[in-house]
């Protein structure tokens, strides 16, 4: 069986700065989504069958051109995304085959440095037999609930909180179910599984797999490659 990775890349990325929509930032001279691009296709395993990936509308003929090399003999099917990133994922699946895929993968082109393991663990959680896996790291600040008024309401128990990351791995069919059923304020495409009562699973993710949000971040991601450049 074999596995689609849907990447939503039609967001500005406000926060970040500059005019460049954040998916193509550049680190070491590529953009975010061609190293987010790499990462996937180095996890073999997953036998990658499929790459869909929403782009600001207008721009899909442009960005083909550009992501075609990267994509190597893995077909590219590149969309206009929509106003929110579900809108986005929304379409994507709707170009997804829909034979011969046991995996789809939703990833962020922000966490573009993502180790080939992490990948792995999750679609091989999804072909053990889980609707939905979220790779995940250790909460290490302390979380504190706030009210509206900014007081402290109480201190969740840091043992029981993780931070979630991406890519994200889905049963093809429990994913459409859940964005057909869709849902204002999901964060990401577990939430609106976990909306339907679907199990989400967690797989160890990594430090490595951080999101570019800010103008800092981009200096963490640049020095990550040429560490991973001198290896």
């Amino acid at each position: 069986m074999s596995t689609a990775a849907i990447i939503p890349a039609a967001g500005l990325g406000l926060r970040l700065g500059g005019e460049t929509p954040k998916a193509f930032r550049e680190v070491g001279g590529e953009s975010l989504l061609v190293h987010a691009m790499r990462g996937l296709l180095a996890a073999t395993a997953a036998d990658l069958v499929c790459f869909v990936v929403a782009v600001p509308a207008g721009t899909e003929e442009l960005m083909r051109k550009e992501l075609q090399p990267y994509a190597g003999n893995v077909p590219l099917l590149v969309i206009p995304g929509g106003a929110e990133r579900a809108d986005s994922v929304r379409a994507a699946l709707e170009v997804v085959p829909v034979d011969g895929i046991d995996c789809v993968l939703v990833h962020d082109a922000a966490r573009a440095f993502v180790p080939v393991e992490v990948v792995e663990r999750v679609v091989a959680a999804v072909r053990d037999g889980a609707a939905a896996v979220v790779p995940v790291v250790p909460v290490t600040d302390t979380i504190k609930r706030v009210s509206a008024a900014g007081e402290v309401v109480d201190t969740p128990d840091r043992s029981t909180l993780v931070a979630v990351q991406t890519p994200q791995g889905f049963d093809p069919a429990v994913l459409r179910r859940a964005h057909a059923a869709g849902g204002i304020g999901a964060t990401d495409d577990a939430m609106l599984c976990e909306r339907l009562g679907v199990t989400v699973v967690t797989v160890e993710g990594s430090e490595d797999a951080f999101k570019v949000t800010r103008p800092r971040d981009l200096l963490l991601a640049e020095a990550l490659l040429a560490e991973r450049r001198l290896v």
